[in-house]
Formats: structure tokens, sequence, C-alpha cells
């Protein structure tokens, strides 16, 4: 069985129901590291990558601890004898097909990029470890958030997503859509960023946006976040109020996504609110 592909082996595992599902689970990227611990049944996940701990990209940093880490090297993940390995689409491409090789199965999930995208990753993640019904009731509960998030009532302040060097989001990628859902109008549309891109500074003080959202620096001095200490972005953050957003709320494809959007939603209530008694 370890030569047929994982997906098809999670097939047989949910269409049989010979196997409650893979008995050894190793994920070696951050996303289905978090999706794999929500779901997972006891004992079944045997490892996570090492970025899962980490509180700067991580959501769920508390719970990884928990479990033991792997570093996405094929000799170390096949020491393990996993019967299901769960990667990205850019996890180490040399590992996953090492593996493949060597007659594990792997899985890779892509990245989503939008706020339906990540109902499909629950799905997914429930199938191929067996936890369909858990992945449904996980799915129920992230459903009825959204859809109270959703409800954002009138007004739809300007906001811009401004991180190291310049960097920002449009539309058409997950952070984009987040602030829709929070009801913000998204400046880097406006700019002919539908994707991510760059947002030279000159551009974004000339836009004037209600809501300036930045991301937390790191520790140690960079230069490529020299940005955003720069007069012009400290003067926009003052004026609008927004503070600075988690970034593990942001980076994968998971119902943590909606603490973004419900940071946001408040962040523009209280621009709203503002605004009117002025």
């Amino acid at each position: 069985m370890r030569k047929l592909p994982g997906i098809v082996l999670a097939l047989l595992w949910a269409a049989t129901g010979t196997f409650a599902g893979p008995s050894r689970v190793v994920s070696m990227n951050l996303c289905t590291d978090q999706l794999a611990m929500l779901l997972a049944a006891p004992g079944q996940l045997a490892s996570i990558s090492y970025i899962a701990r980490d509180t700067r990209a991580s959501a769920m940093a508390g719970a990884a601890m928990a479990y033991p880490v792997n570093h996405g090297l094929a000799e170390e993940i096949f020491l393990l004898q996993p019967d299901l390995v769960i990667a990205g689409a850019y996890s180490t491409p040399a590992t996953t097909e090492m593996l493949r090789r060597l007659g594990v199965p792997v899985v890779v999930f892509q990245p989503a990029s939008s706020l339906q995208e990540v109902r499909a990753r629950i799905l997914q993640m429930g199938q191929v470890l067996g936890r369909e019904e858990t992945a449904r009731a996980l799915l129920a509960d992230y459903d009825q958030r959204l859809a109270k998030l959703e409800q954002a009532g009138p007004g739809a302040p300007r906001a811009a997503l401004y991180a190291a060097n310049g960097f920002t989001s449009g539309s058409m990628t997950l952070a984009g859509r987040v602030l829709r859902a929070a009801g913000l109008r998204n400046i880097a549309d406006e700019l002919g960023h539908a994707h991510s891109g760059h947002m030279p500074l000159e551009l974004l003080a000339l836009a004037a946006p209600d809501l300036l959202i930045g991301t937390s620096p790191y520790p140690r001095a960079s230069r490529s976040e020299d940005n955003l200490a720069h007069p012009v972005v400290r003067q926009l953050a003052a004026r609008s109020g927004a503070g600075q957003m988690r970034d593990a709320d942001w980076v994968c494809g998971t119902p943590h996504v909606l603490r973004a959007v419900e940071t946001l939603a408040a962040e523009r209530r209280l621009f709203i609110e503002k605004e009117s008694r002025e």
C-alpha cells in the first residue's frame, strides 16, 4: 500500500472504512501543521515542522509544543516511519520527491488565496486524515463566525496593508480577502495591485488611507523594515489609529484568519465612530 499515491490511500481509507485514517502522519509545512493539529485524532500526528512553534509565524505556537518537530529533511522524516506525509506546494521539492521514491505517500496542499479556499483546505485535511466528521464540524463553526463578521454594516474605510520593503497585498490575495470581509476597501486595488506587490512610499502618502495596517517588526533590526519607521508611515499610522497585526493570523489559510478579520472589523467600527463624532 505504501507505493500508492497519498491521495489514493486517503480515498481508499474514506471509501472502505478499513482504516479510520493514517496512523502516523508527518506534516512538513506551517499551514498543514495547523490544519492537522486542529483535526488529527489523538496520537495520529507524529511530527510537525519546527516553524509551527514560532510565535511570529504560527497561530498555534502553544499547541505545537506538544508535538515532536521536523526540519523538512527527507532522511529525518523517513526515519519517523510515517504512513502519510503532508506538505505544502512550496515545501522543499527535493524532500517530497525523495520520500515518494522511498515509497512514502505524500499529499501536497496548495496555499489558500481566499476565505472560500480556506473551507476547501479544511475539508481536504479532514479527508486525508480520515477525519471528515471533525472537519465538517470545524467548517460549520468557521462558516458561522464568518457570516457574522461579514455583516459589517454601512461605510467602508480605505485601508492599506503596508509591510517591510513596502510590500502590499491586493484583493486577489488571502490578506486582501480578509480586508474585504472586515468591511474595508483596499487601496492596493486603486494602485493596480490585484495580487502582491511593492507600494512606493510616495504612492502610500498620496493615497492617504483611512487605516494603515502594519505588521509586527522582528526583534532584530532589519534594513527591509526601515520604511516602517519613516515619519510619513508613522504619521499615517497615528492618524488612523490602527495597530499592528499579528503576522501569524494572516500567514495560513486556516480558521485562524478569522481573528484577523475580527481585529480589522473592530478597527473599522472605531474609525467610523470617530468620524461620526467629528
